[in-house]
C-alpha cells in the first residue's frame, strides 16, 4: 500500500514563490504545511472534526481571536 501523501496547494496561492500553505489528505486526517521549508518543520495533522470546525470557522469570517 502506498502511503505517500500527494500534497497540494490553493488555486488562490500565487505562482510567485514558495510561501504558502500546502495540504494533502489520507483517509483518516488533513495534513497542513508550510511550503517554505519541508524538510525543517514537521506537517500539522488534523482529523476531521477539528479540521471541520476550523474550516466553518475560517467560513464564517473568523479571525481566530
Amino acid at each position: 500500500m502506498n502511503t505517500e501523501l500527494v500534497w497540494f496547494k490553493s488555486s488562490y496561492s500565487g505562482s510567485e514563490g514558495e510561501a504558502c500553505l500546502e495540504m494533502a489528505t489520507s483517509p483518516a486526517a488533513i495534513h497542513v504545511r508550510d511550503s517554505k521549508d519541508v524538510e525543517a518543520h514537521p506537517a500539522l495533522t488534523f482529523t476531521a472534526a477539528p479540521w471541520s470546525i476550523f474550516i466553518g470557522h475560517i467560513a464564517a469570517g473568523g479571525t481566530g481571536a
